[in-house]
């Protein structure tokens, strides 16, 4: 399988030179995916909010690549505050309380101060 790539239609991808996604043979690597809304270029304040966009636009662009949520093996969550952590587990088991993949949190600063977290997953294709 050629190397595919995946834009979700956001001017921050053309402009830092980065897809949204890349399927790989039966690997999709998905990029940090913050909380905007793309149709509307807005994003949440609350985190929990932005951590449910954030997995709907990670699940958009793992529908284009041919997988679902349920093919995530890996998830990376970054936020720059410990604390904004929690308030996001009820979103977070929603999206993932059945898949289960393997999952780190980080601490780190965003490039913007009103983006609360960022969620960074790896998918494998199923065979068919």
């Amino acid at each position: 399988m050629a190397r595919k790539l995946i834009s979700s239609g956001s001017p921050f991808e053309e402009n830092i030179g980065y897809s949204r996604a890349v399927v790989d043979g039966n690997w999709v690597f998905v990029s940090g995916t913050t909380g905007y809304d793309y149709s509307k270029m807005e994003r949440a304040e609350e985190v929990a909010l932005q951590a449910r966009q954030c997995l709907l636009n990670i699940e958009a662009a793992l529908l284009e690549a041919g997988a679902s949520l349920a093919d995530v093996v890996r998830v990376h969550y970054i936020l720059p505050n410990a604390e904004d952590f929690e308030p996001c587990w009820p979103v977070l088991r929603e999206f993932f309380g059945e898949v289960r993949p393997a999952a780190t949190m980080f601490i780190a600063n965003l490039i913007d101060p009103a983006m609360r977290i960022e969620i960074e997953v790896t998918a494998r294709l199923r065979s068919t």
